[in-house]
């Protein structure tokens, strides 16, 4: 196993920023069956599920169900997937003993934002990611100051390849790129939600603001990342 990713680890850094080698490298390389895509089904998820369907419409696509999404997000998810013709993605939930236990009136997320992101998703996907050598995220570098730095692909302390295939392109490129596919677009997006989280936090953005500054708006602190994507990182 080792081999197979230092083999693909060449690979990937051959292809520098190109999205579409990238997705290639993953998913023909090889770790091919051992790579999963995290996806939110989101505002801009449409591209890089395009370009991964484009490769391997069976490619495992892990989606985290908090149990408190816009309906809108869950229609879009079963449409979109079904227009890529993906055939393997996986509603991912916490597990229904831990909800019961520690967020049994479903209202974690007003005083403890935190708590509830670890709850929802990052115990969730940790449990999920384990059978998988490398997975492939949406995240970039505009998105917001924690991500500024994000390389195309990284080792997470566990080993596990994080590859980042859209880390360089700006939002103007996206929504190019997604007009020209002709992909459909999350119904939000055109309500004022250029980033869409957990329905309880997430608002619309106002003009001039931050993509992300809808995201968490109701906390009295600053909170750009949800958790999932903690795990310290090398280039």
């Amino acid at each position: 196993m080792l081999d197979d990713i230092a083999s693909v680890t060449t690979d990937l850094h051959a292809a520098g920023t190109d999205a579409r080698r990238l997705m290639h490298a993953a998913l023909t390389g090889p770790v091919r069956g051992r790579v999963a895509l995290v996806s939110s089904f989101g505002a801009e998820s449409a591209l890089l599920l395009a370009m991964a369907a484009e490769v391997d419409p069976a490619v495992p696509v892990l989606f985290l169900e908090t149990g408190q999404h816009f309906p809108e997000t869950l229609v879009y998810r079963d449409d979109l997937a079904s227009w890529l013709g993906l055939r393997d993605v996986r509603t991912i939930a916490p597990a229904p003993a831990a909800v019961a236990a520690r967020d049994p009136e479903g209202q974690l997320w007003a005083f403890d934002a935190d708590a509830c992101c670890t709850l929802r998703k990052v115990e969730p996907l940790d449990d999920a990611i384990i059978p998988f050598d490398a997975w492939i995220t949406g995240r970039k570098r505009g998105q917001a100051l924690t991500r500024q730095a994000l390389p195309t692909v990284e080792t997470t302390s566990d080993g596990r390849l994080k590859i980042n295939p859209l880390a360089a392109w700006s939002p103007k490129e996206i929504d190019a790129e997604m007009t020209r596919l002709g992909v459909p677009r999350h119904p939000l997006s055109a309500r004022g939600y250029p980033s869409i989280g957990c329905a309880p936090c997430t608002r619309p953005v106002r003009d001039g603001e931050d993509a992300r500054a809808g995201r968490w708006a109701h906390l009295t602190h600053q909170k750009l990342e949800c958790g999932i994507h903690r795990t310290p990182t090398s280039g």
